[in-house]
């Protein structure tokens, strides 16, 4: 059970959320377990770009943790989702989220806010891993923020709420793009390489958007077709 607890803690880290408490004692209720276990696979889904096996496992969670009516926690799971998809530059209203907010705690209220890139948010409610960024009074300083995280997953969600805000630098795009090539990810990879490719095109440099594509092309008939 110690494992399960350990990797409850690396849970809150990797994805910027917790199920629980981390810590040692009772047996872990097997809800934890099967909801710990659907979220991560949910997520390597998504990022995966199998968006068939992301919807499965995400609706397994979900009613793992409906399970214990705590609809908090149910919000917290929605959450989990709408962060992956800002990692992948799916920038929408979180509805699944939304529908919950009153009953959501005020610190998954304050990431709510950060993740759709709504200015306010407090800044010391977020998780850990994004305050430096979010804080961060120049967009030069929150690209060297983001690059010192040390999680895969919320580094691409730091950097994705900086560009939902308007904030993504060159060097943020490097960093977002080589985060998501060494972790294989091929919904983020497509997605940060397509900024890449727009900005290329924008700055007219042909060859540099024409490389870009080269790589996209790639990435794109790599594993299964992506959807959703």
């Amino acid at each position: 059970m110690r494992i399960v607890n350990t990797t409850l803690c690396a849970l809150a880290m990797a994805a910027l959320a917790t199920l629980a408490a981390c810590s040692s004692g009772p047996p872990v209720p097997d809800w934890k377990m099967n909801a710990q276990s659907s979220v991560e696979r949910f997520q390597a889904a998504y990022l995966n770009g199998n968006a068939l096996v992301e919807q499965t496992e995400f609706g397994r969670a979900r009613d793992q943790v409906g399970s214990t009516g705590k609809i908090e926690l149910i919000a917290r799971i929605e959450l989990l989702r709408c962060a992956t998809r800002v990692a992948s530059l799916v920038f929408d209203e979180c509805p699944g989220y939304e529908t919950l907010r009153n009953d959501a705690s005020p610190a998954d209220r304050a990431y709510a806010s950060y993740l759709a890139g709504k200015a306010g948010a407090d800044v010391t409610l977020l998780p850990e891993a994004q305050r430096a960024a979010a804080g961060a009074a120049s967009d030069t300083a929150a690209a060297s923020a983001v690059a010192a995280i040390k999680d895969p997953l919320s580094q691409l969600v730091a950097a994705g709420v900086l560009l939902r805000s308007n904030r993504a630098t060159p060097a943020l795009l490097d960093t977002a793009v080589a985060t998501a090539s060494d972790q294989g990810w091929r919904r983020p990879l497509l997605a940060w390489l397509g900024v890449q490719r727009l900005r290329a095109e924008q700055a007219g440099d042909t060859q540099e958007a024409e490389r870009l594509r080269r790589r996209m092309d790639i990435v794109e008939k790599s594993g299964k077709p992506l959807a959703g």
